[in-house]
């Protein structure tokens, strides 16, 4: 037993869990470990996320994510026991219908869940926003600037030049867009991160995990992490009828809006780029590298919006299309390779 695992079983001595079987769910991005836990007596069921605090892990956000979203009855995952210090939170189980494989399994639930995951985000941005930090202009270009930092330099040799001249020019796009901290953005609302709770009413039936890092952000920003999602093909169909069904529930200009959607998903795919890149090379996770083409894709499409003709040349210039050879010199660099 690791003196981690000690750690755990510790905690979970202190709950009515003690002694119950533990299976490893997939972790994510981060350092953060879950395990389901199954109650020796009763067969229900818990998760235990382990997020160690000496891996730059804190589950004090998580906390109060999760009671800000459970206040105005979104299904975020009740906190059964928590110990802040060590790490240790126990939560329920939402279970497994992720919406990336209820989709796979039933193509016909596409367009009923992403209906309901575009409303939990009409939902949301009605309430008080918390006190949390902002996703300012001048954040949102440092992370744009993470594909010159990591994917770029890492690929064609670094260029300090491309990446101060690309934020240089990014920086005034994003200062033109209004109310860019408006509302709290989850940052990872997408798929992988969602669950189908069929059996509750209107927007608590879509479950809500990996918020622990929200900000306060613009509007449009979640429902870009959904419809552009960086792991799955969304039908451009379903794409744009989100778009049309955010825009005309809240009661917004159009233009705006699809300005502000185009320059946030190419903030994000661009930082999605960065973030991959270093996943595999500082993290040795190297199979987000296979989804590196379609936040490409994802990013050339935004470009084509006259809101980003200022830096779409040096972007198509200074970073290199993901090609297999590209792919492969990323890979090569891996500490598992």
């Amino acid at each position: 037993m690791t003196q981690r695992s000690a750690a755990a079983a510790t905690f979970l001595a202190t709950t009515q869990w003690r002694g119950a079987a533990q299976t490893m769910l997939a972790g994510d991005a981060s350092n953060r470990k879950y395990f389901r836990l199954r109650h020796p007596i009763s067969g229900e069921s818990a998760v235990l996320m382990d997020a160690a605090p000496d891996l730059g892990e804190d589950v004090r956000p998580f906390v109060k994510i999760a009671q800000h979203l459970l206040a105005m009855g979104l299904s975020a995952p009740r906190i059964l026991a928590q110990d802040l210090e060590q790490g240790f939170l126990l939560l329920e189980d939402l279970g497994d219908a992720l919406f990336a494989r209820v989709v796979a399994d039933t193509p016909t639930m596409e367009e009923p869940l992403y209906q309901a995951a575009t409303d939990v985000l009409t939902a949301l941005h009605r309430n008080t926003l918390p006190e949390l930090a902002p996703y300012s202009p001048a954040y949102m270009t440092q992370m744009a600037g993470l594909a010159w930092g990591w994917y770029a330099q890492h690929t064609l040799g670094p260029d300090p030049q491309a990446q101060a001249a690309f934020e240089a020019a990014f920086l005034p796009i994003l200062d033109s867009l209004e109310n860019t901290a408006e509302v709290l953005i989850q940052r990872d609302y997408h798929a992988e991160n969602l669950l189908w709770l069929p059996q509750r009413h209107g927007v608590a039936r879509v479950g809500l995990l990996d918020f622990q890092d929200a900000m306060a952000g613009h509007r449009a920003y979640d429902l870009v992490s959904l419809l552009q999602d960086a792991r799955r093909d969304v039908s451009p169909q379903i794409e744009a009828q989100m778009i049309t069904r955010y825009i005309e529930t809240n009661q917004l200009d159009r233009d705006s809006f699809c300005t502000a959607y185009a320059v946030l998903g190419a903030q994000r795919n661009l930082r999605i780029m960065g973030v991959f890149a270093r996943l595999c090379l500082r993290d040795a996770k190297p199979h987000y590298i296979a989804l590196m083409p379609r936040v490409w894709g994802l990013l050339q499409r935004d470009l084509r919006h006259p809101a980003l003709a200022p830096v779409r040349a040096m972007i198509d210039a200074t970073l290199p299309i993901p090609t297999a050879d590209i792919l492969e010199t990323l890979k090569s660099q891996c500490p598992t390779h």
